[in-house]
């Protein structure tokens, strides 16, 4: 499988340098800012078509993974990898960062840049490839990458979703604040994920103890009662498992 380069952010490095030049021929009040801006927005335009334009290749088939970017350019073979997670950085304010792929060399194999790490387990990872800058949805990717590196990879978001399916919340004034509220239900939908006991009962443990407190409140968070329903369901989930726990062990 051949994955297609984003077309996206080549469009809007165009539409910026044609907005700087077009600034810069028709005459307005106030030339100087008007300069000033059409010069920074020609420059932000040039620096990212330019990035758009590098060579780009990333394939996935049954012999390994053929990367061409910049950074890396190189085949590596599955022999090299010891791990393969598909994986969504935090929220951030409350949108939801792009997918990205990362790959953890077996020992001995060196595989640069190391700029990333495990989210499970924290081992030295490399950043392959943030799905934004592919045309291809995760789930194709991963369908992929299921068929080709067996059980080298991890579908994280899958399983995330799996183990908790956490509804999007609406926004509002005055609502909890949104990087708290997506650690809790992180932390809850990794402990479920694991399939440990201790994990589950730490990450519930930590939910009530957060909401019995009070969670913080933003000019603009999450709204109070989608978030108390979604988080009092994330701790039934945890105590449910850590039953069956119990159940299971006697």
């Amino acid at each position: 499988m051949e994955l297609r380069r984003n077309r996206g952010a080549r469009a809007l490095a165009l539409v910026c340098v044609l907005g700087g030049v077009l600034l810069l021929v028709y005459p307005t009040d106030g030339a100087l800012l008007r300069t000033i801006i059409a010069v920074g927005a020609i420059a932000l335009g040039a620096v990212a078509l330019v990035s758009a334009m590098r060579p780009f290749r990333f394939g996935i088939h049954a012999e390994g993974l053929s990367i061409r970017r910049p950074g890396l350019r190189r085949e590596i073979g599955w022999a090299e990898v010891d791990a393969l997670v598909l994986d969504e950085p935090p929220r951030r304010d409350g949108h939801p960062e792009p997918p990205r792929l990362l790959l953890v060399p077996v020992p001995g194999v060196t595989i640069e840049p190391v700029t990333a790490r495990h989210p499970l387990d924290g081992r030295p990872a490399v950043e392959l490839l943030v799905l934004d800058q592919v045309r291809e949805q995760p789930e194709q990717v991963s369908a992929a990458l299921a068929q080709y590196a067996g059980s080298r990879f991890v579908d994280l978001l899958a399983l995330r979703r799996a183990a908790f399916e956490a509804p999007e919340l609406s926004v509002g004034l005055r609502g909890y604040q949104m990087d708290r509220v997506d650690r809790l239900i992180r932390r809850g939908q990794d402990a479920l994920m694991t399939g440990d006991a201790s994990a589950r009962q730490a990450a519930r443990g930590e939910i009530e103890r957060a909401t019995t407190a009070g969670l913080p409140i933003a000019q603009r968070g999450y709204s109070t009662c989608q978030t108390d329903t979604v988080l009092d369901a994330l701790v039934t989930a945890l105590a449910d498992h850590q039953s069956t726990d119990r159940e299971t062990a006697t």
